[in-house]
């Protein structure tokens, strides 16, 4: 049911956003050099990698200079890439990686493997399931950029205490998941994305 509840939905939102996601592919290409997408290797469901999409929203090889972002001022992202990822407009690709049936609508947002390899045998439990393109820990932690910008050490940061917190959310999503809560999850998302306060 939650494969169809996916399909069905990633359909719909791809055929309502076309015009916008032809507009932002034509922005991203004029804005920069380099490929209207990023493409980045995370780790999906049972542990196995796959390649997830965003629109590119930084320099070419921004992620060899580091794979946290911090703050809105990190040099590497581009002009239209601050506005991109204020509303998470940079995600929308993702709704390809939906219907490919490596990414859920709705589930543990896809970590790279540096990240994974950290995980305890407990919190590896959400690699069960299929990474999401949004989660409860995205909408509390929307504005994680900005949390990190304040650390002195914003990898120590997130390592010790923002991805245990999020895994944990993740955990608690896993206990109680229905088609009922994805859809909360994803109407929030859309709320909190372009209604901040």
């Amino acid at each position: 049911m939650k494969r169809f509840f996916d399909i069905i939905m990633s359909l719909f939102l791809m055929v309502i956003f076309l015009p916008l996601i032809m507009t932002i592919a034509i922005v991203v290409k004029i804005d920069s050099r380099g490929p209207v997408f990023f493409i980045q290797k995370r780790v999906g469901k049972g542990g196995k990698d796959f390649r997830m999409f965003k629109f590119r929203t930084m320099c070419i090889d921004a992620d060899k200079k580091g794979l946290l972002t911090v703050g809105n001022k990190d040099k590497r992202i581009t002009g239209v890439g601050y506005f991109l990822r204020k509303y998470k407009l940079d995600e929308l690709p993702q709704l390809f990686n939906v219907l490919n049936g490596t990414m859920s609508m709705v589930g543990p947002r896809p970590e790279v493997r540096k990240y994974v390899e950290l995980y305890d045998s407990r919190q590896k439990k959400v690699l069960d399931v299929l990474p999401g393109i949004t989660d409860m820990a995205s909408l509390i932690y929307i504005n994680e950029n900005e949390l990190l910008a304040k650390s002195p050490d914003p990898e120590e940061m997130y390592v010790s205490e923002i991805m245990p917190a999020k895994l944990e959310l993740n955990l608690s999503y896993l206990a109680n998941r229905t088609l009922w809560s994805d859809f909360n999850i994803i109407l929030k998302t859309f709320l909190k994305s372009f209604f901040r306060k």
